[in-house]
Parts: C-alpha cells; structure tokens; sequence
C-alpha cells in the first residue's frame, strides 16, 4: 500500500495555516493570500485607525465578512501594522461533525503570559465559518489593549508572524532591502531569562560557587559560574529553565557542565551543575550544587564565552580564512551547507528548546573541529519514534533534482503511523553525501536521539557509503534500497538494451516466488543475452536481498509500498535560506493535522461490517479505520480460496491453498493448533503486520472466533496513539521514560485545554476537574 503522491501532500501544506508565504519579489507579507479590497502600499493611518489611499477607514467590527480565514488574517495584520502592534495566531476550534476548522483566532502579540514580553493583552478578533455562504465572519472581538502601542507605520511595529523567524511586513511602496546578516536572539530575548552574553569580560568574577550564595541577576550568576569554570577547565553550557505556573516567569535556571547529557558523542553524561533560584526580592540564590565532574578536567584551554551575535558575525564576515567559528568548533565552507544555513538553524533550534523541552538537535563536528552535518528530532517526532520506529525511511530524495538545479541537501527520517499516513521521526542537512563517516554520524546521532532503540527496517539509498553506516549502526536491521533510485538507474542502464531483454528483466523480478526460481530465471537471461559481464547486473544480484520484492516479503517494512515511494521533503529542497524554516514547518504542521483527523475519524465513525464473522468485528473493535480497510479485504477476499490438508503430524498441520477458477495462485499454510502458530508462503503478515487471506481462510475452516493477540499488532490499533509509551521495558535510563511521559502528558492537556476552550460553560467545567485532579494526592 502506498501514501499517496507526495506532490498532492505539499501542496496541500502549502496552505496552511500560521505560515506566511513569500511574495515574487522575495519579501515576505502577512498571511497566505493578500486582502483583495486593501492592497498593500495604499494603506494610511488616522488617529489610530487604518485607512485606504482614498481615506476611507477600515476597522475591525462584528459582522466583517472575508472569503477564508487567510484574508481575515491578512486584514488584521496589515490593521495591526497601522495602529502600532503585533499579531499571532490564537486559537482554532474544529467541528464536532467532521473536524475541519470552524473558527479561529487573530490575538495580539501581548497576549497571554508564556513569556515576560507578554502582558495578558485581550485584543483580539475571532472569524467564524457560515455554512449556508462558506464565508468567514468576525462574530467577537475585542479592541482594546492593555499596553501601549509601539508607534505606527515604521519597521518596528511590524507584526510579527507566526513563526519561528521574525519578519518584518511594510508596504511595497517603501521596501528595503532584506538585511544579509540573520538576525540570531540572545536567550535573554528567547526566554526572557535575563542572561547576556556579551556582557561577560574574563576576570570580572572570582570565587567557587557553594550553595547560598547570592547574586542580583541571572545573568550575574551566569558570568559567574563561566569564570569558575574557565579557571577549573571545564566548559558550560545553559541548562533548564522552569517557569512559574502563574505568570510563566523563569523561577528557576541551571547551568551544566558541556559534557552534560549524550546528545552528542562528545558528551559523557556529567553530573555537575548549578541551579539558581529567584527569590521573592528579586535575587536568585544558588539552591543546588554539584561540583563532581565524570571526566578530566583542566587538560584543554577553554576559550572565553562568546555572545550568539559575536558567532555570527563571524558566520558572514568578509575575512578570507578557510574556516568559521561555530561556538566551540568551526565551520568549513567546503561543504554543502552555506554558512548562512548554521546561524539560522541554532537561531530556531534554540528558540524551540526553549518551547519544547523534548526538543533535540546535534551538530557533526570533524576532527578538525569543523561543524558540518546537522540533525534534529522535536519532541513529538521522538514519541512518535517510541511508536513507530520499527520501520523508517531515510528520504534523501533532493538527491533527485540535484544534477538540474540548486536544492538543499535536507533528509528527513520517517516512519509509518497507525493510520498508515509517514510521519516525521527527525530531519538533517548533510554536509557530505559521499562520506560513510557523515551517514555513520547521522545514524548514530538519531539511535541516540531515540533512546537507543534500532528500527527492525530502514528503507534508504544503495550507496556504498549509506549500505556501509547502515551495516555498522543497525547490523541487525534490514536494509531495502529507494525505489526512486533504483528506478532512476534502471532506466539509464536498461536504455542501451533490447526490448526482450527488458521484458525478460521486469518478468524475473515480479514472477519469481522462490530464491531458486529468481536465480535461475536470472541466470538464464543474462546467459541469453550475452551479458554475464556487465557490471551493473553482476551488482545488481549480489545485492538482491536488498531490492528483489521476493526476499523482502519477509521483513517488517509496515506495509510500504514495493512499487512506489513517497517523499516529504521534495518542496523543501527548493527552499532559500529565508524560507526554508517556514516550508518546513508547513509539511510538518500538515502531516500532523492529517493525523489529528484520522484520529477524529477513528472516535467518532465506525466501519460497516460486511459478514457474520466474529472475527471481522473483533478487528473493528481495535483496527484503525485505514487498517480495517485492508484487513476487511483479506477477509472478504479469504472466501474465493478452498484448502486441502496436505500433511498432518501430532499437533502441525499442512493446508495448500487455491483461488478458484485460478490453479496458478497457490499457498502453503502451516498451522500448529496448540498455540495457533500459523504462516503463510505468502509472506504477507511478516511484510506488513495484517493477516492474509490464506490465514484467514483456515482459521475460518477451523471454526476459530477470535484472532489471537500476537496477530493484531498495538501500533495498527486505534490506541496506539500518543498517550502511553510501548516497550516501557526496553528503556535503558528512567530519564528516557520520563522525556516519553513528559511529552504524552503535555500532548494530551494541550488537545484537552483546546477541546474545553469553546465555550464559558466548557471553560468552567474543564477547570474544575483539573483544579480537582490538581488536589488529588498522586500514590
């Protein structure tokens, strides 16, 4: 079973909604499609109020009508650029019906309390859908802010969008040019922890830290524990932060030592730290302390701390040297990441760190210290991998468009989720596609991003130097080579051959049912055809178990399909370096609202059951919908097939299967009745996890009313969701379980929170059961 085209996909992310997308002059406007009646650069400002070029004004009021909520969202901003503040996109409510998107809200910047930048501003407006007119309307809003305005029509009341990068919106009349230096945040302007790092100066702070002591600022503590570290050779790295759960200020901060954790094969998993606490004067304390390190230290030099905006200076200095600093390494130029791609890339990676304690990213760092290949995994992308990592695509599929035209050399990992839709399990750029060591770095950073756990299957590209990793990382994983590649080699190698040649080659590959039968059928054509020298032949059957659909019916691959492929990073590929991070979250953000309405779907339809069979309804019971669909084919299908016991010894027995009216479609069952062990010739369960017809035909025959559990695999089920973690055992460390259930636990509040915000009436009743929950003593 295949995903579909992954064209179709794209193009359906590309409207999604909170990313702005590019105009044809390169700069970037407020929402996906512009406001027909209010075009951009003929908009004034009055006192406040927004007007067109020929001064009639436009407000926000109860009953404005807009064609999608795209334009609703393009009127607002373009209204909050004039006025003097900044907009993000609130929340959306679904239909109960269907779950498509039924309203949603535009909220002023300042809204909420996530960060010390926002006051709890109510501005907002909301725009609902009319069924009978499909039209969107502004049925509440609230004008009034809590603040004050930033000043109209310059660059800095420019909204802000939502995003991970910044971007400022003006009229086109008065465009600048777009600065070349990315702008890169302090954490200071990321979590409003208070910490600069330029303010540091070596030598300012002296001392060894103990628990008490007191500085008047995060950023003093900061300094301080940096200056300590210097003199005590050791490096630091900004730990966690925790927030308040009344206003979300940080309460609390800690600062670790760089061998902290295993994210990267550099580091050792230390133990030491610093935490400091804010106290209700407005100092911060030092509260835990743990000065033992798991490894030397004083043996390197340790440059001083540097501030992001000093690295990135260096990122886009003119100066001619062959390398660029990267914090603690360097950047080689000679690869094919532009080191523009790095700045912008730590700039988000840190920013998400800050939203998503799961989140995770890793540099490649060469002997020489030189950074090049990239990773990363958000948090839901590791749960999702606890799921469904068994079998994994590594897409490398820019590779395609790459001797044509300029692509990004961006992979992505992705798996198959219980809806049989991929989802993403985490994303790289490559430095270098024809190095064993950047493939053996990347495989060894995802395993360690995913706590450790190999897939059973990885579907990745016949190079030698891919063949290699995967061979060292995964030896026990199956590898099956891209079908695009090896469709794009076929058709340059099979050009300069016969038409009967080819014939024969396509006959071999799909009829073989057997080793023996593939090898002589193979032998007999090259041998025909005077081939038996060609290189690429002689390759092609050494690495059959690697591409021939008959030796991979044996292995778990979640049903992908042998005769096509799919892709999610095609689009992205072709991405600038100022639009790559929007695309990306475009696909990421349409793949995972795919998911949420067939989990929609799964809740609130149900199959139509199409026999008597108990076992049918079994599976209703537990199957997705999408699984269903298949299983219900096979047994349907399970009845144009008649069985005749073949052999019988004790508890084993032996069934030939025979589609009527079709004496060449034969199987072989083997059953053993006293643990219902049963396997079919036709590989099917092995190849994608659902029993076939032929099982099913016999455990019909045999009057059998409930299929056994090994045979209904938890991640085709509708409960093999995000909601608790599979192999609990299999983790290593308890932090691992605990990064699992951290996320499943926000995940699920989140989608409740969002669920029970629709009405007052919802609101109140929601927070009573959580304010109850709250009391409840946990055991």
């Amino acid at each position: 079973m295949g995903f579909g085209s992954s064209s179709n996909l794209f193009t359906n992310a590309a409207s999604k909604e909170g990313d702005p997308d590019p105009d044809p002059d390169g700069e970037w406007f407020g929402g996906n499609v512009n406001v027909k009646p209010y075009s951009v650069g003929k908009v004034g400002v009055m006192n406040n109020t927004a007007v067109d070029g020929d001064g009639v004004g436009f407000e926000p009021y109860i009953g404005l009508e807009f064609d999608s909520p795209d334009d609703a969202r393009e009127f607002y901003n373009k209204y909050a650029m004039h006025v003097g503040f900044r907009t993000r996109i609130g929340q959306l409510y679904r239909s109960r019906t269907d779950g498509s998107v039924a309203s949603r809200r535009y909220v002023c910047q300042r809204e909420g309390f996530q960060l010390n930048s926002r006051t709890g501003c109510p501005a907002f407006i909301r725009v609902q859908k009319h069924g009978d007119s499909g039209k969107w309307v502004i049925d509440q809003m609230e004008k009034n802010h809590n603040h004050e305005f930033l000043g109209g029509g310059d660059e800095s009341c420019s909204p802000i969008l939502q995003g991970r990068i910044s971007v400022s919106v003006k009229p086109s009349s008065v465009l600048s040019p777009r600065p070349k230096k990315p702008k890169v945040k302090l954490l200071k302007e990321i979590d409003g922890g208070g910490i600069n790092a330029k303010r540091f100066r070596s030598g300012s702070y002296e001392g060894e830290p103990y628990s008490g002591l007191v500085f008047n600022s995060a950023d003093e503590a900061y300094h301080f524990y940096h200056a300590y570290a210097e003199k005590a050779g050791f490096r630091v790295r900004i730990g966690q932060l925790f927030r308040s759960k009344n206003d979300g200020s940080i309460t609390s901060r800690r600062f670790v030592c760089s061998k902290e954790g295993f994210q990267h094969p550099s580091r050792l998993g230390c133990g030491a730290f610093m935490r400091i606490k804010r106290q209700d004067f407005g100092t911060w304390i030092v509260d835990r302390l743990e000065k033992n390190h798991n490894h030397e230290t004083g043996l390197e030099p340790v440059t001083p701390k540097r501030s992001m905006d000093e690295v990135v200076d260096e990122f886009v200095s003119p100066a001619p040297a062959t390398t660029l600093h990267c914090g603690q390494a360097t950047i080689k130029r000679e690869n094919e990441i532009g080191s523009e791609w790095y700045s912008l890339l730590l700039d988000y990676f840190q920013t998400r760190q800050a939203q998503d304690t799961g989140f995770f990213y890793s540099l490649e760092v060469d002997s020489n210290g030189s950074c090049k290949s990239i990773f990363w995994a958000d948090g839901r992308s590791r749960f999702s991998c606890s799921q469904f990592g068994d079998a994994i695509i590594l897409d490398t599929s820019y590779r395609k468009k790459k001797k044509t035209r300029s692509v990004v050399p961006f992979a992505m990992f992705l798996g198959v989720n219980h809806h049989r839709q991929p989802v993403i399990l985490g994303c790289a750029l490559i430095a270098d596609e024809s190095s064993k060591e950047t493939f053996t770095w990347l495989f060894n950073t995802w395993l360690n991003a995913m706590f450790g756990r190999s897939p059973r299957s990885i579907i990745a590209d016949q190079d030698p130097a891919i063949q290699q990793a995967v061979a060292q990382v995964f030896p026990s994983t199956r590898h099956r080579f891209s079908l695009w590649q090896l469709e794009a080699r076929e058709q340059e190698k099979l050009r300069s051959m016969s038409d009967e040649f080819r014939y024969g080659y396509d006959e071999c590959i799909s009829q073989s049912q057997t080793p023996a039968e593939f090898t002589t059928m193979w032998t007999a054509l090259v041998n025909c055809h005077g081939l038996g020298d060609n290189v690429w032949l002689q390759e092609m059957y050494e690495k059959r178990e690697s591409w021939v659909p008959l030796y991979l019916r044996g292995s778990f691959f979640a049903g992908i399909s042998l005769t096509s492929s799919f892709s999610l990073s095609t689009s992205i590929t072709e991405s600038e370096v100022d639009e790559f991070i929007s695309r990306y979250e475009q696909v990421v953000e349409h793949q995972r609202k795919e998911e949420m309405k067939e989990d929609f779907k799964c809740s609130n339809l149900q199959a139509v059951l199409k026999t008597k069979d108990p076992v049918e309804d079994q599976c209703r019971q537990l199957y997705t919908l999408a699984v269903f669909k298949i299983f219900q084919e096979e047994m349907l299908q399970c009845y144009n097939y008649f069985a005749i016991k073949t052999f019988e010894e004790r508890t084993v027995s032996r069934f030939s299967l025979q589609r009527c009216g079709d004496e060449s479609e034969k199987h072989t069952i083997r059953l053993d009745r006293l643990n219902l062990d049963i396997d079919c010739s036709c590989r099917m369960f092995e190849f994608e996890g659902v029993l076939c017809r032929h099982a099913l035909r016999v455990f019909n025959l045999l009057g059998i009313r409930e299929l056994p559990s090994r045979y209904i695999l938890h991640r085709w089920t509708k409960n093999a969701e995000y909601g608790t973690p599979r192999d609990v055992e299999s983790l290593s460390e308890k932090e691992e379980l605990k990064a699992l259930m951290t996320w499943s636990l926000r995940e699920a509040a989140s989608s409740y929170v969002e669920a029970s915000s629709g009405s007052l009436d919802q609101y109140r009743a929601s927070y009573e059961v959580m304010h109850e929950a709250g009391r409840k003593k946990l055991p």
